[in-house]
């Protein structure tokens, strides 16, 4: 039986947050372009593969660097999310510098992920702050939802913990050609993941991880479908995703405010914060607007701890529209 057709309003509330782009759908490249992106992935990660690890991170940096400057709209994008993350602190050349910086990080994330399946055999090492709040939540039977903003490098932390031996399921958006997401969740099955993908079906298998007790992991600062929660976001109203707080209000699974940042000279540190407090209170909507207006303070906080690793590269309010002339506001990957 479909997910939507179950007769409960915050089941239909979570996989509607879940089913994937409906109101802004994602545009979809040109068969040729979309081939060549793919021939491009697969390429730089063999590459990845084959470069000394004293090369291979200079490197990814500077790659990373060196291609925002074929992009004008997402460094001005930048841009505007450093000053929100900030409080409008930087400009000049250390906004530039910490743009250059957000580039470069972006390119370790890539470098990281391209290697990850090679160095996953051997023994990974994360510093993480809060780790007991993951195996209290696990204690308690209902499952984990570790709710991320798209900082540092959280398929480092995921595969540090498929390692630990705990079930991780992860929600990931669909990406043209289909070929290139299939490549994807094959690397991050690979680590030890169950990949999700965004669609009809996600919401449901979500809800069958959390009541097997699972970890499920949702990369939630941005507003997809475009029909999210109304929150004030660093300091601008904005729509965040509905579905970790209303997972929570269903299920009574924790939802864990989570992040994972780079290291200077190669490692991480990852910190998971305590419970968002999920309580029924009221009205359904209600309840999920608290929760997730709670949340986006949580993320701000996250953020501001290094706002240069924040790989935030599209509009995600919008006043981002309307300053970058553009409408595809959820678009990209």
């Amino acid at each position: 039986m479909a997910l939507a057709a179950v007769a409960d309003p915050v089941l239909a509330a979570a996989h509607a947050s879940l089913t994937g782009p409906v109101q802004n759908p994602i545009r979809v490249p040109s068969p040729i372009k979309a081939r060549a992106a793919y021939l491009a992935y697969r390429t730089g990660a063999e590459l990845a593969r084959i470069v000394p690890e004293p090369v291979a991170q200079p490197a990814a940096r500077v790659l990373g660097q060196t291609l925002s400057l074929a992009m004008p709209g997402r460094r001005r994008q930048v841009e505007r999310n450093l000053r929100r993350a900030t409080a409008g602190e930087l400009d000049g050349l250390a906004l530039r510098k910490a743009v250059a910086e957000t580039f470069g990080s972006y390119g370790r994330y890539w470098l990281e992920l391209f290697r990850l399946p090679d160095e996953a055999k051997g023994e990974l090492e994360l510093d993480i702050v809060g780790f007991e709040q993951i195996t209290q939540g696990i204690e308690q039977g209902k499952g984990v939802i570790l709710a991320l903003p798209h900082v540092g490098g959280w398929d480092f932390a995921g595969a540090w913990l498929a390692a630990q031996g705990m079930p991780l399921t992860v929600v990931a958006e669909p990406v043209e050609p289909p070929e290139l997401f299939e490549w994807f969740a094959g690397v991050r099955e690979a680590l030890g993941m169950t990949v999700v993908q965004l669609g009809p079906d996600a919401g449901r298998a979500v809800l069958q991880a959390l009541r097997r007790n699972e970890v499920v992991c949702l990369l939630c600062d941005r507003d997809l479908v475009g029909d999210g929660i109304e929150v004030d976001f660093f300091g601008e109203r904005t729509t965040l995703p509905a579905g970790p707080a209303t997972l929570a209000l269903r299920t009574g699974a924790p939802v864990l405010p989570t992040a994972v940042y780079f290291e200077p000279g190669g490692g991480h540190h990852a910190v998971v914060m305590p419970p968002v407090p999920a309580p029924r209170e009221g009205r359904l909507r209600d309840d999920a607007a608290r929760v997730t207006q709670d949340l986006a303070h949580r993320f701000e906080e996250l953020i501001r701890a290094a706002p240069e690793q924040w790989h935030l590269l599209q509009p995600n309010w919008p006043s981002d529209d309307a300053s970058n002339g553009s409408g595809d506001a959820r678009g990209g990957s």
